[in-house]
């Protein structure tokens, strides 16, 4: 017997989420505070030390959850003029606070002057953080990672080249299809994110495999500030 195909909007899909997500926070913060009693109760150290840990572990659930309602939230930027080049040396200090395990594998170029952006300063460099973190876990080849930026027909162009010696994803509607690509710890809502980040900037983003070199080359467009 063939049955209907359910259509849900995203926008239902999104409140469903994020209203389960705060019902099991709610929860959890319940067995926090009862972990939290029962660790006054005993004098034990072993059980003390056991209590620590499943508060440990109460705590990296709540944060993941916290994590995938903040990637489902509305991308409302406060843009202002940001001289591209002041940005970009601003990027490369938080690429290296988020990353400082791996960001000597990344290599910079950079070629801009005086020009300007219209950003908003903490909010757009979370898209090419999702990026670069992307390209850390998901395939990475051997190689460095290639950041590069300059300006281009009158825009800013920001390309991420990872090595990638294989790569199979379609990547005409790239981060425009939440949910598609899911696994343990992911949600295919980070480079989603980073899209609609980039989109309520004006600005584009694109990506291709460059099949011969092995490489995943993201572009970011964004047009300079008036």
């Amino acid at each position: 017997m063939a049955h209907d195909s359910l259509t849900v909007s995203w926008d239902d899909v999104v409140r469903f989420v994020r209203q389960l997500s705060h019902d099991l926070r709610n929860h959890l913060n319940a067995i926090e505070l009862q972990s939290a009693f029962l660790s006054e109760l005993t004098q034990d150290a072993e059980l003390q030390g056991e209590i620590k840990r499943l508060r440990e572990m109460i705590s990296v659930l709540a944060k993941s959850l916290q994590s995938v309602s903040a990637k489902l939230g509305a991308v409302s930027p406060n843009r202002m003029a940001y001289r591209a080049a002041d940005f970009m040396e601003d990027l490369q200090k938080r690429v290296a606070q988020e990353f400082p395990q791996q960001n000597a594998d990344i290599s910079w170029k950079i070629d801009l002057g005086d020009e300007m952006i219209d950003v908003d300063p903490p909010l757009f460099p979370e898209a090419i953080l999702e990026l670069i973190r992307n390209a850390f876990q998901h395939g990475r080849g051997e190689g460095a990672i290639t950041a590069s930026a300059k300006i281009d027909h009158g825009r800013f162009l920001f390309r991420l080249r990872e090595p990638k010696k294989q790569f199979e994803l379609p990547t005409e509607n790239w981060g425009g299809e939440p949910l598609r690509s899911v696994g343990r710890g992911h949600y295919g809502l980070g480079l989603n994110r980073a899209r609609r980040i980039i989109e309520a900037h004006d600005g584009e983003m694109q990506a291709q495999y460059d099949r011969p070199d092995g490489a995943l080359v993201t572009t970011i467009a964004l047009p300079l500030a008036k």
